[in-house]
């Protein structure tokens, strides 16, 4: 078997393997979407949930979600940018380094439950404060601090020297090389960071049930800012839309709490799939507005790059008809 063949074989091999991998992603989205069919209907997206009678809704669950993912980004985005900042500019390698690292691996190795019961324990019991959207909040927090502040460190260290050397050249202090240079530079990968830690946020499930409570008070938008029916207030219970789809599989007694499960399914799927576009939308206009024209301009150099090494190494683009589907998998 000649080289060439070889290569056509492998070829070949990489993109069945990519198109079965993105089958079955689709797959599984038509699987959730099906069954959780009538899903997009206001009356269920903004309706209450029912105790005891078919056709509740998920308005409330879905407004703690929403609520419990901007508190927690809150906690840890700030605390996971510093410590970033610490360990990839000021960061002395040594034992305290060693230990701070070995924390945080510690810390991202942790099973969720785990997670859990020690909020119930802090959070819950020891504070007083009970279930609240507060205390799922801090709990949750500890699992995407450790990730979220690796990506932080590693965004800032990819920075190009030339960009830090340049501006110290200028006479700039090293903080304003840090807020002005290399933080607008790292911006995208940080939110890409950011991105992937929302998703965890919104997909968990084993820490909000032991911090932030299996229910949710009715919710009134004119209640009292102390009051636990107004939604914003952090001190109250937060049954989140996990908790409720794992609550009606496991102890639901309504007659279509199978259904109004896989509807939920498909609400949360598709909560995190439009979150992620728009994150991911936001990164772009970030970057271009904190990098000057700056991404532009390298967008343009590599498309020039591209051009001059399809002109000099022709391919054969046969293959991508073969597997249209590969074509959904290229950034």
């Amino acid at each position: 078997m000649t080289a060439r063949m070889i290569d056509k074989v492998w070829t070949g091999i990489f993109y069945a393997v990519a198109a079965a991998v993105i089958g079955l992603l689709m797959f599984f989205f038509a699987v959730v979407l099906s069954k959780g069919a009538g899903f997009w209907q206001p009356e269920f997206l903004f309706g209450r949930p029912s105790n005891t009678q078919a056709g509740g809704g998920i308005g409330p669950q879905l407004i703690n979600s929403f609520y419990m993912l901007v508190v927690t980004l809150l906690l840890s985005v700030p605390l996971s940018l510093g410590a970033g900042i610490y360990l990839a500019e000021y960061a002395k390698q040594g034992r305290i380094v060693g230990f701070i690292r070995l924390c945080l691996e510690t810390m991202a190795s942790l099973p969720s439950i785990v997670v859990g019961l020690f909020g119930l324990l802090a959070f819950v019991t020891l504070t007083g404060w009970g279930y609240t959207l507060l205390g799922g909040a801090l709990a949750v927090t500890i699992i995407n601090l450790p990730g979220l502040t690796r990506i932080c460190e590693t965004a800032i260290l990819d920075v190009p020297a030339n960009i830090k050397e340049g501006s110290l050249a200028l006479g700039a202090t090293r903080w304003q090389t840090l807020v002005k240079a290399v933080l607008p530079a790292a911006i995208p990968q940080i939110v890409t960071g950011v991105i992937l830690s929302a998703g965890r946020i919104f997909g968990e499930a084993a820490v909000f049930i032991y911090t932030a409570g299996l229910t949710t008070p009715m919710l009134r938008w004119d209640a009292d800012w102390s009051s636990q029916a107004n939604p914003l207030n952090v001190f109250r219970p937060a049954e989140t839309l996990t908790v409720h789809i794992w609550k009606l599989n496991s102890e639901g007694i309504v007659p279509d709490a199978k259904l109004i499960a896989a509807k939920s399914a498909a609400v949360l799927m598709v909560a995190v799939l439009l979150f992620n576009l728009a994150a991911r939308l936001a990164s772009s206009l970030l970057a271009r507005h904190f990098s000057g024209g700056g991404a532009r301009v390298e967008d343009e150099e590599k498309e020039a790059k591209q051009r001059k090494h399809k002109k000099s190494c022709p391919v054969s683009t046969g293959s991508l008809f073969i597997f249209p589907v590969w074509l959904m998998a290229l950034p």
